[in-house]
C-alpha cells in the first residue's frame, strides 16, 4: 500500500491511476494524514434483470384498432 501527500499525487497521477487500475492500494494523505483512497472502478456484475410485471399488465382486444375520431382528425386537414 502507497501513502502519498496531495502534491506528490498531483505530480504523478497518471502513474497513479494505473497502478490503482492494476490492483494497488493508494492512500492520498494531507500534512501526513491519510484522507482518500484511490482504487480502481469495478462496474457492477449483475446484469439488470428485464420483466417483473407479467400477468400484472393487460391489453385490450382493440388496442391496435384505428380509432374513427383520430382518423377524422388526420383527414380533416
Amino acid at each position: 500500500m502507497k501513502i502519498l501527500n496531495v502534491q506528490e499525487a498531483k505530480t504523478h497521477l497518471s502513474r497513479l491511476m494505473e497502478d490503482a487500475a492494476a490492483g494497488e492500494e493508494i492512500l492520498l494523505a494531507k500534512h501526513g494524514k491519510p484522507m482518500v483512497r484511490l482504487s480502481a472502478y469495478r462496474p457492477k456484475s449483475e446484469p439488470r434483470k428485464l420483466g417483473g410485471y407479467e400477468k400484472q399488465i393487460r391489453v385490450a382486444e382493440d388496442f391496435d384498432e384505428e380509432d374513427p375520431r383520430i382518423l377524422a382528425l388526420f383527414n380533416a386537414s
